[in-house]
């Protein structure tokens, strides 16, 4: 469908808002991945968590479909245990052994669910195809986790929307138990 034009923008813009979804602002609060769990030896090993997403086909909100993927995958992936030691100086790269046999589950339970509301003429459609899209005026992606607690929310489209009409579209806290 891009054929080379516009894909790097789309992919820019899906990238940063799944960054911030996943990881906070600038001051991590509110972010669904706690990078600590991650740390292996405090400023010295730690896991680094790649997410890549690959877009076969393009009818409808890719952002929602990436967040839920993401969730996913990340819901069955487990961290192998791993063994530091303890003799290592504290100015010398730590000696580490990672089990082969022990795993820990890797915990998804802050990890936010995005709901793309797409307004067209006065009524707000939740998943929208690429067809409705196009009739769009604006459209906002709302995150939020298990706890009703709204993590992100971010706006496309040219037209302004009304504080009432966000409020309409805003994160109801049954969505998600």
């Amino acid at each position: 469908m891009f054929e080379g034009r516009g894909g790097n923008e789309l992919s820019a813009e899906l990238s940063t808002t799944l960054q911030q979804c996943l990881l906070g602002g600038n001051s991590r609060a509110g972010a669904a991945i706690d990078l600590s769990s991650l740390s292996v030896v405090h400023a010295k090993v730690c896991w680094d968590l790649s997410i890549h997403g690959l877009v076969v086909d393009y009818d409808g909100n890719l952002l929602d479909a990436l967040g839920a993927a993401i969730k996913a995958a990340l819901s069955n992936t487990c961290i192998p245990c791993v063994h530091v030691s303890t003799d290592a100086s504290s100015n010398e790269h730590p000696e580490v052994d990672v089990s082969d046999e022990e795993f820990v589950k890797f915990d998804t339970s802050s990890v936010p669910v995005i709901v793309t509301l797409t307004k067209v003429g006065r009524h707000c459609i939740v998943d929208a195809t690429i067809e409705e899209e196009s009739y769009m005026s604006s459209a906002v992606s709302i995150s939020g986790n298990r706890k009703g607690h709204m993590c992100g929310l971010s706006k496309r489209g040219g037209a302004a929307l009304d504080p009432a009409d966000i409020l309409d579209m805003s994160w109801p806290t049954n969505w998600i138990h």
